[in-house]
């Protein structure tokens, strides 16, 4: 008995480690970021008719957002449009990346 009690107090060690993870990362604040999913990885708001997340359909889409830690938005580096426009997310909705 012994040679297990070293062992299951590591186990025990482990998963209260894991457990306050998961517990600091559950109060981290979050934001709504728009413009910055890629096409089906928003996490919700993709417009008229949409169920919500995993509904945008294109890269960007300006009126589709993900949580993002506070405060992080707006600094997202994307890639540029088309145009070599820069792009950054967004606390609001965008106008840009629309579905036709």
């Amino acid at each position: 008995m012994t040679k297990t009690t070293p062992i299951l107090a590591a186990s025990i060690a482990a998963a209260l480690t894991m457990a306050a993870g998961a517990a600091q990362a559950d109060d981290m604040a979050m934001e709504h970021c728009y413009g910055v999913s890629m096409a089906g990885q928003n996490d919700c708001a993709a417009g008229p008719g949409t169920t919500c997340a995993g509904t945008s359909t294109i890269d960007y889409q300006g009126n589709a957002w993900k949580a993002v830690p506070t405060g992080t938005c707006t600094s997202i580096e994307l890639p540029a449009d088309s145009m070599g426009h820069a792009r950054m997310g967004s606390l609001e909705p965008l106008d840009r990346d629309l579905p036709a």
